[in-house]
């Protein structure tokens, strides 16, 4: 079915893009998981403190008023937060269910006005749509930042090409925050040898990536990841995200250890820039800078 998004929040800016979708049969996973995502992930206890780290690095990357290109918004909850901040967001998700969610919880917050979702494919020629562009003699400038959080790049099949694009849609020197599963997650072993499950406990370690509901997942080392980017990014710094803490699906675990899980935390975010941290985390954070 054609997706077509309601045009509003046309300031300064806006490229006339055409917001109808075109149909696309590839399997959504996502969408699927769009119901339930805020309760199981954004609003747990392990989601509330992955992404609170992330948010401190958003708050010290992207100062002043900018325009953000978010790839996978998921449920907006970033979007939201950009938003109330004052910048302005493009917000990408190839799943038109995680789109509609995150639409409804902007407009409710009143911020729609500064967001505007697309539902588009990160390896979609469509991406260069999103360029500088020119509208009744309004110049668009290229995005000066990019948020990808939540291992939406491990979903990409040629990271490389995905790079090469977003090096043509942003100013130089902006900031990028990539947040990106790593392969090595010791949390994640001891977790699943414990119950028996060494097929699962090394999952991510599998040649060639994991089938997930149709979808390749792919868990690329932080000097793979760097060397994918490295002819149009800088990485100034990386971070871990989980690497003391336990994984989400741990949130039983969580809920029912809350003075652990605050010792684990405080114990990460003295030890989360460590290059061995960050290499062994179920999530690495990766600040980069548009060359």
């Amino acid at each position: 079915m054609l997706q077509k998004q309601k045009k509003r929040g046309k300031g300064p800016g806006y490229c006339g893009m055409n917001d109808i979708q075109p149909p696309d049969t590839r399997p959504r996973p996502f969408d699927e998981m769009a119901p339930d995502y805020d309760r199981e992930f954004t609003n747990s206890v392990l989601g509330r403190i992955y992404r609170d780290v992330v948010w401190e690095r958003i708050d010290a990357l992207f100062t002043g008023k900018r325009h953000i290109l978010e790839l996978g918004c998921g449920t907006g909850e970033d979007a939201l937060y950009l938003a109330r901040n004052g910048h302005r967001v493009t917000a990408l998700d190839a799943s038109p269910a995680m789109v509609r969610k995150a639409r409804e919880k902007v407009e409710q917050a009143g911020v729609q006005d500064l967001v505007e979702f697309r539902v588009m494919d990160l390896e979609s020629p469509d991406l260069g749509e999103l360029g500088p562009c020119k509208e009744s003699g309004n110049h668009t400038s290229a995005f000066d930042g990019i948020l990808a959080n939540f291992g939406v790049l491990n979903c990409v099949r040629d990271l490389p090409s995905v790079a090469g694009s977003l090096h043509g849609l942003v100013t130089p020197g902006a900031p990028g925050i990539f947040v990106i599963m790593g392969p090595c997650v010791p949390w994640e072993w001891l977790w699943y040898l414990r119950k028996g499950l060494p097929g699962k406990a090394f999952r991510r370690l599998r040649r060639g990536g994991l089938d997930w509901r149709g979808v390749t997942v792919r868990y690329p080392r932080i000097v793979k990841a760097r060397a994918a980017f490295a002819p149009h990014f800088r990485v100034t710094r990386a971070t871990a995200i989980g690497v003391f803490l336990p994984p989400p699906y741990a949130e039983s675990w969580a809920k029912n250890n809350p003075k652990i899980i605050g010792m684990l935390r405080r114990l990460e975010q003295s030890r989360a820039h460590s290059p061995l941290a960050a290499r062994l985390a179920d999530h690495y954070l990766l600040e980069m800078e548009r060359i």
